[in-house]
């Protein structure tokens, strides 16, 4: 009885213990929404494959090459066919250092396509004003510190519900905040305007 007693008394202490860790890995991981989110209900705009979902606006040489959409030259959009309004989406892409880029959402005239009629997630380490660079929305939501993503792969999770609207760059919140300009759904479009710029893996999920 003793015995079963000291084993029972050893189990419960080792869990008090454990708590703490579990705790924290908890938190660590709702702070990395790229990683934790559940996938279901995501769907694939692109992986490598085709570009069947996308029409391109303008003279940017965008094409796949290693299962990675890429551009270098010219300058325009690659726009979805379908439009969007309430959703996450999900994206992998990769800019050098001099890149300009963007994820433009609730694109109202997909012809034309700017940050005023449109609300643009920033991929622009060398913006001159970097408060709207990279991991900002355009004239809607400063980063300070602007982060870089030059050199290397990135990941953005991007939420618009209504007018509430959070941007992750790497796990990190550079945005969280509430705007009504722009309410209505439309396409999201790639942007490519100088540098190079990949994306690799882009998904959304309908809220």
């Amino acid at each position: 009885m003793q015995n079963r007693s000291l084993s029972s008394r050893v189990v419960l202490w080792a869990g008090v213990l454990a708590l703490p860790w579990l705790a924290a890995c908890s938190t660590v991981s709702g702070m990395l929404p790229w990683s934790s989110d559940n996938e279901a209900g995501y769907v694939t705009l692109l992986d490598g494959k085709d570009l069947n979902q996308w029409k391109s606006v303008g003279n940017a040489n965008w094409r796949l090459q290693d299962n990675v959409l890429q551009a270098e030259l010219g300058g325009g959009f690659l726009v979805t066919r379908q439009s969007y309004q309430n959703f996450q989406l999900k994206a992998e892409f990769w800019v050098d250092e001099t890149a300009n880029s963007g994820i433009f959402v609730r694109c109202t005239d997909p012809q034309t396509i700017n940050a005023t009629n449109a609300y643009e997630v920033n991929i622009y380490d060398q913006r001159p004003d970097p408060s709207y660079g990279t991991g900002a929305i355009v004239n809607v939501a400063k980063v300070v510190p602007m982060p870089k993503a030059g050199g290397h792969w990135n990941t953005y999770d991007v939420t618009f519900n209504g007018d509430h609207m959070v941007v992750y760059l790497n796990g990190e919140k550079t945005v969280d905040t509430h705007n009504s300009l722009l309410t209505a759904g439309g396409p999201i479009a790639l942007q490519y305007d100088k540098g190079v710029v990949k994306f690799r893996s882009i998904k959304i999920k309908p809220l």
